[in-house]
Formats: structure tokens, sequence, C-alpha cells
């Protein structure tokens, strides 16, 4: 089938150092052109990202940080890959939410102009999930072909659930599933624990999935900055990450897998250290009395009143060393303010002043 176009679309894929969009990088682009006329143009680039490629990117799509050497920056290939694509309307895969706005990050970072104001955009994955949808409705019509009776009420939904999981075992028994890494195998198997792996295959360790793990078992960070480096890495590069996550708005679970990292990470690293002791009792208010030690600790020894004049070991006074338990009185007179001087009567001379000043 020819599609009918009154200008080039522009297939395009993108792989990259990982999915965060505005930290990660393009390490190859490659475009499909078709024409009006129906002949297709090809270009791929590799880019040297200038950054770390994480090791889950890489296992995905094959590109390692030593392929990139002899690569160019984006900077210098922005250029030749907007003058390729420079009339063309754009198509991808997921590319709506992924491929383009990094692409135009790519851009923008390197400030080289590329206008998208003027263009179209096709996204083959919204399509797919559009005109094929994936709710349980469609998923137990399209397995058990037949509606669900009261939708969306609890029993009802659940049954469904359960009868589709039961046409799925039934279905794709011995069925061929290819993974990422184009590992074949036949998951879908009446086993549970089979049905979890595939399930979850993105390993997650919180069910959020903040953190996953990798083919050794170790937990990784799965998003922002420190996505796709080791849980304990970063405890170890910034402690203070640990204090930002415990206290931002994260899920409780993700919160409670992130303590239990933590605390393994601190008895691995301190092995031998002494539990810490316990900080003090706070003290504790009356409403009566105001500020009282808490009476479950130990109290300080009270020693009794004894008046200045009775106590053998007050040190008296020395005026000529300013030393000792107490200065001498202040004579009164020496502290009597200055006298004030005595008022004078009023006069014909003051109260014309008065009426001048205040005009009265």
């Amino acid at each position: 089938m020819k599609l009918n176009l009154k200008r080039p679309l522009a297939f395009f894929d993108l792989e990259t150092t990982g999915t965060n969009i505005g930290v990660d990088r393009i390490v190859e682009i490659s475009v499909i052109k078709l024409n009006p006329d129906g002949t297709d143009d090809v270009k791929t680039w590799k880019i040297n990202p200038e950054m770390p490629i994480s090791i889950e990117s890489s296992m995905i799509h094959g590109i390692y940080e030593e392929h990139l050497i002899d690569a160019p920056v984006f900077k210098t290939a922005a250029a030749e890959i907007s003058d390729f694509i420079a009339d063309s309307d754009l198509a991808g895969y997921n590319s709506n939410r992924f491929d383009i706005p990094m692409l135009m990050e790519e851009f923008l970072r390197v400030g080289h102009p590329f206008d998208i104001e003027q263009r179209h955009f096709i996204d083959v994955q919204n399509i797919f999930h559009q005109m094929e949808q994936r709710t349980l409705r469609a998923a137990y019509q399209f397995y058990c072909g037949k509606d669900i009776i009261n939708a969306h009420s609890a029993e009802a939904d659940t049954r469904a659930t359960m009868e589709v999981l039961l046409a799925q075992v039934a279905k794709y028994e011995g069925v061929e599933f290819e993974d990422k890494k184009g590992v074949k195998s036949a998951p879908v198997v009446n086993d549970v624990e089979a049905l979890h792996k595939f399930t979850n295959l993105n390993n997650p360790v919180d069910f959020a999935g903040r953190m996953v793990y990798n083919e050794n078992g170790e937990e990784l960070f799965n998003f922002g900055k420190h996505k796709g480096k080791r849980v304990e890495d970063v405890f170890k590069a910034e402690p203070s990450y640990y204090s930002w996550m415990m206290n931002g708005d994260f899920p409780l679970f993700t919160k409670r897998k992130l303590e239990q990292i933590y605390k393994r990470f601190i008895a691995k690293r301190e092995p031998n250290k002494p539990e810490a002791k316990p900080a003090p009792a706070p003290v504790q208010q009356s409403p009566q009395q105001g500020l009282v030690p808490d009476p479950s600790q130990p109290q300080p020894e009270k020693k009794p009143y004894v008046p200045h004049h009775n106590n053998p070991e007050r040190k008296p006074y020395n005026p000529k060393s300013n030393q000792g338990d107490r200065k001498p009185f202040v004579q009164r007179n020496e502290q009597r303010p200055k006298e004030q001087e005595e008022a004078k009567p009023i006069d014909n001379d003051m109260l014309a002043a008065l009426k001048q000043k205040f005009g009265k």
C-alpha cells in the first residue's frame, strides 16, 4: 500500500543512554524518509553522548561506550540531521512521548534551530493502543468471546480477570516469545512461579518501580539523575540522597525497601561498629509546673541551700582585685539621677510661642 503524501514522512527511532529525556542523550538515530513518489532515503548516525551509557540500555540496543569513541557529538551532527528531515513530517513508535521530545531536547541543548510547529506527527503506538484496546473489557472479549455483565462492579471485574488468565494459559501454551535481548522461550505455562516471572519482566524492587534488580540481583535506581546506578554505590557517593528520598514524596513501600537496602549497606560498611546509645529522654512538660525532668531518668543530686553569711566556702569580696563571691552594694546616692530643673511658670511669651507653633 502506498501512503498519500504531500511531503516526505520521516520514520525515525532513537537509541539513548537511558529514558530520562531531560538527562539522557542520543547514541544513535536512524531515519527512513518516505518520499511522495514512493521512494525512500535511509540514514543512520552514531552519536557520542559525552556521558556514560547505563548498562541496562547497552544490553538492550547493543551500543557500548567504546563503540562511540570516534563518533561525532550531537552538536557536530545536528546540521546534517536537521537538513535531512527539514521538509518532513515525523513518525515513530511511541515517538510522541519519547523520540520527538528527546530529539528536540538535543537540538535545544546545542542551540541548533529546528522548527516543529508546522509538522505533523504520527505515533504508530497510539494507533495500535486505540484500535486494539488493552482494557479488561477488551481482554475479556478477545480471550473469552463475551462481554462483562455489570462491568466495573468489583465481583464482575474480578471474575472476568480470573477467566481471562485461564484463557491466556490455554491459548499461549507452547507459544514462543522473544524478549528484548532476542532470547526465545515459551513463558506462559500453567505454573504460578513462571507466570510471576513473566509478568514482572522489569524485575522491580518496589511496586512503583523506582528501583529494579539487575541480572546479578543488585538493586539499581530506575529514575532521576542516578538512573541505572547501583543503590549502594549512590549511598557511598552521595549519602544525602537516602535522606532526600526518605523525606520526599515517595510511596511508603518504596521507602521501606530503600531503608532495608540502607541498613544492609551500613552493616556491610561498619560490621564491628557497636550500636549507638539511645538519645537521652526528652524533657516532659507539665501544664501546671512548666518544664520538669522525666521521673524515669536518673536525677542529679540536690544540695541543701546554705545562706551566704553561713556558707564557710564563701570567699569574701576583695575590692582591690575585684574578685570574690559577692560585690558590695552600690550606695543609693551613687545611682540617683540628676535632679530635674524646676518648672517655669507660664507667661505671655510662652503662650505666644505655642500659638505660633500650633496655629491656635
